[in-house]
């Protein structure tokens, strides 16, 4: 998906170069530092420039190929200072610090979206899940069943290879960057910790609201 993670903030005491994939352990990341999920960007795809926003700091507009001092600067404070802290700015074009050591997507189903808020008897935002594409269905998990089957969403086809396993990051409010709902426990009242699944793209192309999804 373009642009999907194509920066990560590297912390300090990371073991990680621009340009190679690396796991997920080596940057400032939501399970260690909630009031990051709090941010939002928007991205001017020609200028390169990203918009940064967030309720305890002020917007920020930053190349971070030009500038990343500014972004690590404007981040820093969003992390535990007892933690490991934002230390540079890393870029890997192509397929994006992805959660997997293959370049993938997730496919998050909306029944399952409501089958945790069921279990936990309140709303939550999708957001939390940061899913790149969504499906609506009446059936919660499905997604599950569909590993190593190819699926065909608008001109595109991906094929599930894995289940997302799923960290604190997904408790903490993308509005305030707080924790504030236990959505691991709610998950494991299903028997797993488990939302979405991570699919590889077999053939790219272009994915439109309302189209359908058709398992192949």
């Amino acid at each position: 998906m373009p642009f999907d993670r194509l920066w990560a903030v590297a912390h300090d005491a990371a073991r990680a170069e621009t340009g190679v994939w690396a796991s997920c352990q080596n940057f400032s990341r939501v399970s260690k530092a909630p009031a990051l999920m709090a941010v939002t960007a928007k991205l001017n795809e020609a200028t390169g420039d990203i918009t940064l926003s967030h309720p305890d700091r002020p917007d920020l507009t930053v190349n971070p190929d030009a500038d990343p001092e500014a972004l690590i600067a404007w981040t820093a404070p969003l992390v535990p200072q007892n933690r490991a802290l934002p230390s540079q700015v890393l870029r890997l074009d192509g397929r994006g610090y992805t959660d997997s050591d293959f370049a993938s997507v997730t496919l998050c189903n909306t029944a399952s979206h409501r089958a945790v808020e069921a279990s936990m008897e309140q709303a939550l935002s999708i957001h939390r899940w940061r899913g790149n594409i969504w499906f609506d269905s009446e059936d919660p998990w499905a997604e599950f069943d569909w590993i190593g089957r190819d699926v065909k969403v608008g001109k595109a086809i991906l094929r599930p290879r894995e289940r997302t396993d799923r960290c604190l990051a997904t408790t903490a409010n993308p509005d305030t960057g707080r924790r504030d709902a236990d959505t691991l426990k709610a998950l494991e009242n299903f028997g797993h910790r488990d939302f979405s699944v991570r699919a590889e793209v077999i053939r790219g192309g272009t994915i439109r609201r309302e189209d359908n999804v058709e398992l192949l």
